[in-house]
């Protein structure tokens, strides 16, 4: 393990490959058979787990509830939104067949010529098409409305260039569904989500973020606006962590999703959807984590707390364990996630690399001479500070520990981005100082030509038009024309 650490990149020397070694070496995910997709591994999924618990639980408390749908979305669906199959046409992977056979030539299985479908599957790229389509069937007064569903799933976009996490051919998320009786009651809960989002990146991601809009050129496929949460990662690239579209009444016209109203009149529903995805994983790993391993916010880190018992005999041990065990019974009580390791075919040494890489938030260790003193070594992940403190009232402490690094690593990661977010006003000062990455605050034209120029000559894009701060008058960067508020503009994964 000690050699496992010597070799991790550092950040400072090459951060994608930092990145890329630590999902593996912690234990996080592998790369796949399959072209572009991963294994998400136990450790990595349990971290998933944490965020798709919490996040479930704060879905349902809006009154959402939970649904599954195809895999298999038929073509001619894809095709009825035309903004919407025009933005995911290059993405979209396609069953063509039903059936395999045995080679003749004795080389396997072949695909049956004969087996080929009448009409074309597409594996989901996101589900609004075969949603809309269904939710035709289920809507038919303003007494059914407004509907709130959400699906937990997998889709697929056939990404060229992938990354774990970050950018994957098949990856998980969630995506919700919602349907009003007005354009007023979709609007709002495209912000209430769009509010949770960053609700959820903050308080338990630690995680700062700014709340938006996308520009017109950025946003969804087939929406009337996109809101978006954008987070600033280590490197000074902005990270897109999750989005809420209102989709007007584009999907309901063209799945001809309509209600009565209350004047007994057909009506077009008002449609929204919102997700986010594992893309959340890569954001927590670049957020936080170092050059010893991941760093993880306690509230979303699978194992809390782990104590490590340092012991040459067997009754040693014992001693150990005997001492050690209401202590963890009253952690469990509180709520704390906590792993003794006892385990005798490691080193005590191994175990605390392990740990660290892992990013396990507070770490203890006691030995017999703890024992004699009523001591336990404490241990923060954060700052990697030792401290020797009495075992007794040690599960306060460690209660004020986790509450303390929770709000430490948000502020840390808060500080980053204050201290990389700047004002510019010169296109000549941007393209220099984008090269070190960082967000710029800029005057835009509002046009996709000045969009489009920005994007081709600095490969930086306008993340989003910030929901919070005030109007300010000015002109643009790059061509001069008046501009009403500044918008954030960065490089982005």
């Amino acid at each position: 393990m000690a050699k496992e650490l010597k070799d991790l990149t550092k950040r400072s020397e090459d951060y994608s490959k930092w990145y890329n070694e630590l999902v593996i070496k912690a234990d996080l995910a592998e790369q796949s058979p399959v072209r572009g997709c991963m294994v998400i591994k136990p450790y990595g999924y349990a971290i998933w787990e944490k965020m798709q618990q919490t996040l479930d639980s704060m879905f349902k408390a809006t009154g959402v509830q939970n649904a599954y749908f195809p895999l298999l979305i038929p073509k001619s669906y894809l095709c009825r939104e035309a903004e919407h199959v025009e933005g995911f046409a290059k993405e979209c992977a396609i069953v063509t067949h039903y059936r395999l056979k045995n080679d003749p030539n004795g080389s396997g299985v072949i695909v049956d010529p004969e087996a080929k479908l009448e009409e074309e599957y597409v594996i989901r790229p996101t589900s609004e098409t075969i949603i809309w389509g269904t939710y035709k069937n289920w809507i038919h007064s303003y007494r059914d409305l407004p509907l709130l569903i959400n699906q937990w799933a997998n889709v697929m976009r056939w990404e060229m260039r992938t990354r774990m996490f970050l950018r994957t051919a098949e990856f998980l998320w969630q995506e919700g569904h919602c349907a009003h009786e007005t354009e007023e009651e979709s609007e709002a809960r495209t912000v209430e989500m769009i509010n949770i989002y960053a609700d959820f990146a903050q308080n338990y991601m630690a995680m700062p973020v700014i709340k938006g809009v996308k520009s017109e050129n950025e946003r969804f496929a087939g929406a009337v606006n996109t809101y978006t949460i954008e987070a600033m990662m280590q490197d000074g690239k902005a990270l897109q962590a999750g989005t809420s579209h209102n989709l007007g009444q584009n999907f309901a016209k063209a799945f001809d999703v309509t209600f009565m109203n209350k004047e007994n009149k057909p009506e077009y529903v008002w449609a929204n959807s919102w997700g986010v995805s594992t893309r959340l994983m890569g954001a927590l790993i670049m957020t936080h984590s170092d050059d010893n391993g991941l760093v993880l916010p306690p509230k979303l880190a699978p194992i809390q707390v782990v104590i490590v018992p340092i012991y040459k005999t067997r009754e040693q041990l014992d001693e150990i364990s005997e001492k050690i065990r209401p202590i963890i019974a009253e952690m469990k009580k509180k709520g704390i996630s906590v792993k003794y390791d006892d385990a005798d075919n490691r080193r005590p040494g191994f175990k605390f690399a392990d740990y660290e890489l892992k990013g396990i938030p507070v770490r203890l260790a006691i030995g017999s001479r703890d024992l004699e003193n009523g001591t336990v070594e404490i241990m923060r992940r954060d700052t990697l500070e030792k401290e020797t403190v009495a075992l007794e009232g040690i599960v306060e402490r460690i209660e004020r520990e986790l509450e303390d690094i929770q709000k430490s690593l948000f502020e840390r990661a808060l500080k980053l981005r204050e201290s990389n977010t700047i004002k510019i006003d010169s296109y000549d000062e941007f393209k220099e100082k984008i090269e070190k990455g960082g967000f710029f605050l800029a005057h835009w034209d509002g046009t996709t030509e000045t969009e489009e120029k920005i994007k081709e000559e600095t490969k930086a894009t306008i993340r989003c038009i910030p929901l919070e701060g005030e109007e300010e008058e000015g002109v643009c960067m790059v061509t001069g024309k008046p501009s009403k508020r500044r918008v954030i503009i960065a490089r982005a994964y």
